[in-house]
């Protein structure tokens, strides 16, 4: 990861101050690197150390800190890691050009590996990525949302690019093509039980742990996996209270909505979605060679659950 940074320090470099500014701003203010990571151990998993893992790291990254500057501006989001957002920082203008930067300073990167295969997961990743994002805008302050179609935008706004680096670990490694099914299930299933337990820590999370603002989901009107289930559970009173939040996106009701979400035991149904998908994610690292990746593959499925950021 070291390796990764340095490289992203390089490619951040541009000939105009505000573009490095906003990406090392952004990039700066840490993160949990994930995507990364999860290119990096199936790389190791399989036995590819060549020096384009590192590149292809750094793409991912790139292209996900772009999703968070587009993010923060269409959410209107003013706290993230803990710090002010680049956006409430640099304002909306700045955030969007720079996202754009970041996006095309990937797919230079990607020439650089000389793998049509890689391009051409990436290019589809960061296409179903931008749809899944246009879909959580349809879907605004959508009190009708089913968990079917909940799944569907966060299998495409987030597991995406999970699924995505891990499968050009596997395609860097030259796997065979059930080792990459393998590495991409693992990837599609953690990022599903990460944005899940994402959600849930919206309604029970510690915003000085989080680094966020509780209640951000329900201003923004995201009928979320806890609310579904809280609304399938709820008495009729309790139903209507969620609807009218989120439709309204009325945070001064958060508290209100967190009882009905604790009494109804929403919370208990998305942590068991999460725990399913994490089970998923082992079964599928189980497919890889033996070895401490592997076991580090497994290990991060298994400790998801717990987080608490």
């Amino acid at each position: 990861m070291l390796q990764v940074d340095q490289v992203i320090a390089r490619r951040l470099d541009s000939g105009v101050p505000l573009v490095g500014s906003v990406s090392h701003y952004i990039i700066s203010a840490g993160g949990k690197r994930l995507r990364p990571v999860l290119l990096l151990l199936c790389c190791g998993a399989l036995g590819f150390k060549g020096e384009q893992r590192f590149n292809m790291a750094a793409v991912v990254e790139f292209i996900h800190t772009a999703t968070l500057l587009h993010d923060d501006v269409v959410d209107d989001s003013a706290l993230r890691r803990g710090s002010a957002t680049a956006n409430a920082k640099f304002g909306n203008p700045a955030s969007v050009l720079v996202g754009d930067f970041l996006y095309s300073r990937a797919f230079q990167m990607m020439v650089d590996s000389q793998s049509m295969r890689i391009m051409e997961v990436l290019a589809n990743a960061t296409n179903i990525i931008a749809e899944g994002e246009v879909m959580q805008l349809m879907n605004m302050h959508n009190a009708g949302l089913d968990e079917a179609e909940y799944l569907q935008v966060i299998r495409s706004k987030t597991a995406k690019l999970f699924e995505a680096s891990a499968r050009v670990g596997a395609i860097l490694s030259s796997a065979s093509p059930g080792m990459e099914e393998a590495c991409a299930e693992y990837g599609q299933a953690l990022g599903t039980a990460f944005q899940v337990i994402d959600d849930v820590l919206d309604y029970t999370g510690d915003t000085s742990i989080m680094g966020k603002n509780l209640g951000d989901d329900l201003r923004e009107g995201k009928a979320t996996l806890p609310l579904i289930a809280a609304m399938q559970r709820g008495t009729q009173a309790e139903r209507e209270t969620i609807q009218h939040a989120i439709e309204t996106g009325d945070v001064s009701m958060l508290e209100a909505v967190i009882v009905i979400v604790k009494k109804t035991g929403a919370l208990d149904i998305a942590h068991h979605a999460a725990q399913q998908e994490a089970k998923r994610a082992i079964h599928a690292a189980t497919c890889l060679p033996a070895g401490q990746h592997r076991d580090c593959l497994i290990q991060l499925a298994s400790q998801l659950l717990d987080r608490n950021h």
